[in-house]
Order: C-alpha cells, then sequence, then structure tokens
C-alpha cells in the first residue's frame, strides 16, 4: 500500500497471499501510474525484506525516487501506514469472512476506492476525507511571494 502523506490518501495497493518483492513494487508502480510523480520524491516504508530487496530499491532508483527506512525497531516511523492497516482491519476485514482471497482482493479495493479515499473522515485534513482535501487543495489560490523581499 502507497500512501500520499499530502491527503493520507491511497493510491497504489497490491494484494497477495505472501510478501514477495514484487507485491510492494506493484503498489508501487500503481502509484507511479496515478500521481506520476517526479524525480526527488521521497518513498517512505518499514524495514521489510521486500523494501530492501534489489528490485524494489532498482524500481526506485528507475524513478529517481529517494528511499526512507523507519529507524530500527520504531513503529512510529511508519504511522500513517499502521493506522491505515488497523482502520482496514476493524472497519472492514473484521466485520467479514471471505470465502478466498479473490473475494478479499475485491471487497479490499472497495473500501479503499469507495470509503477510504472518498468518505473517510481523517481529523488530520479538517475531518474531510482525502479526495474532498485533495479536491479543496487543487482549487485554492497558490500563495503569491513578493519578489522584493
Amino acid at each position: 500500500m502507497v500512501i500520499d502523506l499530502f491527503s493520507r490518501k491511497v493510491v497504489g495497493w497490491a494484494m497477495a497471499p505472501n510478501m514477495p518483492a514484487k507485491l510492494v513494487c506493484d503498489a508501487l508502480h500503481m502509484a507511479v501510474q496515478q500521481r506520476r510523480p517526479g524525480e526527488g520524491l521521497i518513498v517512505h516504508s518499514d524495514r521489510g525484506s521486500q523494501y530492501a530487496s534489489a528490485q524494489y530499491q532498482a524500481k526506485l532508483a528507475s524513478h529517481g525516487f529517494i528511499c526512507s527506512m523507519s529507524r530500527k525497531g520504531n513503529c512510529w516511523d511508519n504511522a500513517v501506514a499502521e493506522r491505515f492497516f488497523l482502520n482496514l482491519k476493524m472497519e472492514r476485514v473484521w466485520q467479514r469472512e471471505y470465502a478466498n482471497h479473490a473475494e478479499a482482493k475485491v471487497d479490499i479495493a472497495a473500501y479503499i476506492v469507495g470509503f477510504y479515499n472518498s468518505e473517510r473522515l481523517h481529523s488530520v485534513l479538517g475531518n474531510l476525507p482525502p479526495s474532498v482535501y485533495e479536491r479543496n487543495m487543487a482549487a485554492k489560490k497558490p500563495i503569491v511571494v513578493s519578489e522584493f523581499t
């Protein structure tokens, strides 16, 4: 899962029964396709072997992204992602009984797109959902900086 920290919007995700490097590469690929970020983007993750893998590191380098990993044993560095997964479990996964992995993938994607990004309120965003926050911020006029400083 890839979250845009500006708006807390989930912009990339992938699901599988296990955690190979390809999984995080697929989530990053979705995020890049959706957002088209430029070089220099800081991509933060925990210290999992998938994120340290040569495959994932090469994907970051190919886009000119900067890798940032949590400090060893410090879950607070990745608090936004940890909170997303707690919300996902409490608000969706633990409320359902999935027949199989395919059913879970469809339902979780529906939660991300149909609820988390578009309806779920976030106190850090002034109690707005991520999609609404992004629209509101895009509609604001930029701050003009005087050329005389």
